[in-house]
């Protein structure tokens, strides 16, 4: 199911694979993929990771998520990974991905403008989700075309 990840890189960044996950159909946790996201310099700036497939949980929790440590935020490299994962996606055969954050988180917002994702809507979060047991209400849902990548 998993394959060869050593193409994610860009003039800029490196996506560099720490782990996959296999999922849990239990729990409908989707199988993924993990990466610390690096500089061109080597040096690790975040993190970021890919859901592959859809779900109810992927819809509130979306297919990618991603973080970018306070030293090195301002470069966009959240959105220069979520381009890349793009083109995992698509070898998996994926046509959409969703991307979610909590209506306040700016950042992300603007990361995934910067990606090229179109607002759906801003949505709450079911009671038998565990975003919303760890006190989360509502998340904004981005929808991405991967053939227009």
């Amino acid at each position: 199911m998993f394959i060869n990840t050593n193409f994610l890189k860009s003039d800029e960044i490196n996506l560099k694979l720490t782990k996959t996950t296999v999922g849990n159909i239990r729990k409908d946790w989707l199988p993924a993929y993990h990466f610390d996201i690096c500089n061109k310099q080597g040096e690790e700036v975040g993190g970021c990771d890919l859901r592959i497939g859809y779900n109810k949980n992927v819809y509130y929790g979306g297919n990618i998520g991603y973080h970018i440590d306070e030293n090195y935020r301002g470069h966009h490299y959240a959105g220069k990974a979520c381009l890349l994962l793009f083109q995992l996606a698509k070898r998996h055969k994926m046509d959409y991905l969703i991307i979610t954050c909590n209506p306040d988180n700016h950042a992300s917002r603007k990361t995934c403008e910067y990606a090229g994702g179109k607002f759906e809507r801003i949505v709450e979060i079911p009671d038998d989700n565990d975003m919303r047991r760890n006190g989360e209400t509502e998340k904004c849902i981005y929808q991405f075309n991967l053939r227009n990548y």
